[in-house]
């Protein structure tokens, strides 16, 4: 006989050693609301009793749910927890707003060091009180624009993690990469089936053949904003992943398809929440109400939150509140407003009247992760040469809406010889910002130790900045060092401070740091308290404000001057990614695609 069952039976003298009493019990089997104690034993659900009393001894913690509504901790179905702060230090925050588990991208170390920067995230993790399931970096084995990073070994190491507890799958791949053309990647997504483990996908703008075609490589996606794009995605058999985080909230067009889908086929996730959203206590059950609040039935939105995720990523005991499952629990004072009252995760009370009942941890992380930037800062690194626009005109990013960047032209001035301002002896003219006509330089370092030096500069408008720079290494999907300038000359003082930090982000003006943020945790995640990073990107985005920019999320816009899952130009340390046409082009707006 199992410890479950003495209090399954009511024996007599077999206490639980935590109830949550009188509330309203979702559950999920037969999705119906009952008036149920949950009693506990260990990390497990041990019974549903219509009165506990019997099995409440003088040890037992007692959690009243009276008038309130008891459902499945909720599940994050697509985050990034290991960007801008580490997850440690993040855990607290993420259990006030609902969520016990995360399916979570390595979007930091792992993208940095491969299985090595993996191994140690799952390790920073083992004894979070938020379960941490974790997808591989695919970007090792990507080859769009730039060599792929990983060799043999490395697809080895890759596979081997895939047997590992809590990875359940690769991480989410640009559809660009993998529709109609052969990418290295496929090699690791052959082992990837079997393992029988789950494919993310990024299918931003991803429709009709191409969607089809992508249909045969991912698992899942969360990338679709329009109802249309929705009911596409569940036609070809991709399970859908409603997205309401920091950067999107597509809930509407959710709802709105959501008559034509099996229910059982959806998930909901945050795609991730920033420092200042997780002080403001924004997590799942937010997520949650807002579908209600849109119109998706309240338990399939329950559904969506915990047993869909926990199937589709086979998160074995997650997602229910049923005998023999994990102990998490979610008490909210009703589905309407979702507000979060206690928390249990794995047996263990973690939020007491929404407050967290457990601290961050602070052991700190070993040098070898804390020190990942190499970069050479010298001047000309931030300007471009003037050979490259013979007719004064060069090929340039436009800022568009949300993570776009398209694509237009821009006439750069020209920096005369022995006119920068930095002492450095200057032989020739270069092209550099004009911030009056608000074109700005835009300067992509490879700044990963273990690869050959590479930098490219391009241009940027529609950014706004009229003064200073603003670097940072925090960008996506590549390990490298940014800078967005209206002076070369701070785009400079911006890089060395960032390359000092050890990562982060810092905005220079005149020649000296006036807002800098240290994130040396991989270069991409601050070791701090989640309130002092808030407060740090806040006085960031103040001060580029004060500089002009005038962009909705002028970090946000910077991070993601590389990220080639949204159209149609972007950085890379090699020269541009135009994006849609699959190649990599320079500054001359007439020259031939390069291969």
């Amino acid at each position: 006989m199992n410890e479950l069952q003495p209090i399954a039976l009511e024996r007599e003298g077999a206490t639980a050693e935590l109830v949550v009493a009188n509330g309203r019990v979702y559950v999920s089997n037969r999705r119906e609301f009952l008036e149920r104690d949950v009693a506990v034993v260990g990390d497990r659900i041990a019974a549903l009793l219509t009165d506990a009393r019997s099995v409440i001894g003088p040890d037992t913690t007692v959690v009243d749910a009276s008038d309130r509504v008891v459902l499945p901790g909720l599940i994050d179905a697509h985050t990034h927890a290991d960007i801008q702060v580490t997850p440690e230090r993040a855990a607290p925050a993420i259990l006030t707003g609902g969520t016990t588990s995360i399916v979570t991208e390595t979007s930091g170390l792992g993208l940095l060091f491969g299985s090595r920067g993996v191994e140690l995230t799952l390790e920073r993790t083992a004894d979070l009180p938020v379960t941490a399931y974790l997808t591989l970096p695919p970007q090792w084995f990507v080859d769009t624009f730039e060599p792929e990073r990983g060799d043999d070994a490395d697809l080895e190491a890759f596979v081997d993690l895939l047997e590992r507890e809590r990875v359940v799958g690769v991480g989410e791949i640009d559809w660009i990469h993998v529709v109609d053309r052969e990418s290295p990647v496929e090699r690791l997504y052959d082992r990837a089936r079997d393992a029988d483990a789950t494919i993310v996908g990024h299918g931003a703008g991803c429709r009709g053949d191409s969607l089809r075609a992508f249909a045969t490589v991912v698992d899942n996606d969360h990338e679709a904003i329009e109802a249309d794009g929705i009911r596409e995605r569940a036609e070809h058999g991709i399970h859908v992943v409603g997205r309401c985080g920091s950067n999107r909230d597509d809930i509407d067009a959710l709802a709105a398809a959501a008559p034509d889908l099996d229910h059982g086929s959806v998930s909901l996730s945050t795609d991730g929440v920033w420092p200042a959203d997780l002080v403001d206590g924004v997590g799942m059950a937010d997520v949650v109400r807002r579908a209600i609040e849109a119109g998706v039935p309240e338990r399939d939105a329950i559904d969506a939150a915990t047993r869909n995720p926990a199937e589709h990523f086979g998160l074995e005991g997650r997602g229910v509140v049923a005998p023999g499952a994990f102990a998490d629990l979610l008490v909210v004072d009703d589905l309407e407003s979702m507000t979060v009252q206690t928390v249990v995760a794995d047996g263990a009370v973690v939020v007491v009247d929404g407050t967290p009942a457990v601290e961050p941890r602070t052991d700190p992380y070993p040098d070898s992760v804390t020190d990942t930037v190499s970069v050479d800062c010298d001047a000309d690194r931030f300007t471009a040469p003037l050979e490259a626009a013979p007719d004064g005109v060069v090929r340039a990013m436009e800022v568009g809406r949300g993570l776009v960047t398209t694509e237009t032209t821009a006439e750069p001035a020209v920096i005369e010889a022995g006119e920068r301002g930095d002492g450095a002896a200057a032989t020739d003219a270069r092209l550099g910002p004009d911030p009056d006509a608000d074109v700005l330089t835009a300067t992509l370092i490879d700044r990963d130790p273990a690869t050959d030096d590479r930098a490219f500069t391009g241009f940027l408008v529609g950014y706004g900045l009229e003064r200073g720079a603003v670097a940072t290494t925090a960008v996506w999907e590549t390990p490298g060092l940014a800078t967005v300038a209206a002076d070369a000359d701070d785009a400079v003082v911006a890089a060395e401070r960032v390359a000092e930090l050890g990562g982060g982000f810092a905005v220079a003006r005149d020649g000296a740091i006036v807002a800098d943020l240290p994130m040396p945790v991989g270069a991409t995640a601050a070791d701090a308290a989640v309130e002092d990073v808030a407060a740090g990107v806040e006085a960031l985005e103040a001060t580029l404000r004060e500089s002009g920019g005038d962009v909705a999320d002028p970090l946000l816009t910077v991070q993601t001057l590389t990220f080639v899952g949204v159209p149609t130009l972007k950085l890379t340390a090699s020269g541009y990614a135009d994006v849609l046409g699959r190649s990599r082009v320079g500054l001359e707006p007439t020259a031939d695609p390069e291969s």
